[in-house]
């Protein structure tokens, strides 16, 4: 069974990524415009009816702006847990509220949904409630952590499960500590329910990286601490000190904000 996974947008101005076979496939989050959903699938040969439904990591806006026109207006089932749910209709940017979309999840209580296998778990950030997703298709294990203040040991045991890997590497130390933003914004990013830095997510890459991952895409980069070359070349060097080469033994990409990745395929 081929399985394919794209990257429709990942950062602070929207998150949305679409995994799935040849005849259908769910999204994990939704917060870019319905729109904008639209043609990323279209360019990418997907149809808006193979969408089975949306999955949710939490209830910031970047995550869920679209899940009311894909729920309700579309009739695709919004999954997450009761927690996130409450957040999401309490949300500022939810013009159009959950009702007969609303589906719940229970954390690490597996569901499966046509080939899918999927697991949602703890980790730590400062939504209402959050989650990361393990998802299995014909045997390839994918793991989703797009906010996470720090890598806990249930985050590590899914890490460390999947073949396929979406992880924050959201900002540099250093471009952090010296731009612009306010003290206790820079606070909260750094906080244990804030986000990973380049350099944390590659130290946990490095001491914990398994022979069966095969992809490392580094999501949720910040427009104004990161850039998307230094949040690669960090993690490589940190995996080439550990004589991982890039390329050879594990492939890595920085996903870009605001447009799409390539459409990804795996047999």
């Amino acid at each position: 069974m081929k399985v394919r996974f794209i990257s429709l947008a990942s950062g602070s101005s929207g998150n949305c990524y679409y995994i799935g076979t040849e005849k259908y496939g769910i999204l994990i989050d939704a917060g870019i415009a319905v729109r904008i959903i639209k043609k990323g699938l279209k360019e990418a040969g997907i149809n808006m009816e193979m969408i089975r439904a949306v999955f949710v990591t939490h209830d910031h806006a970047d995550h869920i702006k679209a899940v009311g026109g894909l729920g309700e207006k579309l009739n695709i089932p919004i999954y997450t847990t009761a927690r996130i749910h409450e957040g999401i209709n309490k949300s500022y940017c939810m013009t159009e509220k959950l009702h007969s979309s609303v589906r719940y999840l229970e954390k690490q209580q597996p569901m499966q949904l046509e080939d899918f296998h999927i697991e949602s778990f703890e980790v730590p950030h400062d939504g209402t409630d959050n989650v990361g997703y393990c998802i299995e298709i014909d045997g390839k294990v994918f793991s989703f952590l797009t906010d996470l203040g720090e890598i806990t040991p249930t985050a590590a045991h899914y890490i460390c499960k999947a073949n396929y890997l979406i992880l924050e590497a959201n900002y540099d130390d250093e471009m952090l500590r010296m731009g612009t933003y306010p003290q206790y914004l820079k606070e909260r990013i750094t906080s244990r329910t804030g986000h990973m830095s380049n350099i944390a997510t590659a130290e946990f890459l490095a001491e914990n990286i398994t022979e069966h991952l095969q992809y490392i895409w580094l999501c949720h980069l910040s427009k104004d601490n990161n850039h998307p070359e230094l949040a690669y070349k960090t993690v490589e060097w940190k995996l080439r000190e550990k004589g991982i080469i890039v390329g050879k033994d594990v492939q890595l990409c920085a996903l870009k904000r605001t447009t799409p990745s390539e459409l990804y395929e795996f047999e």
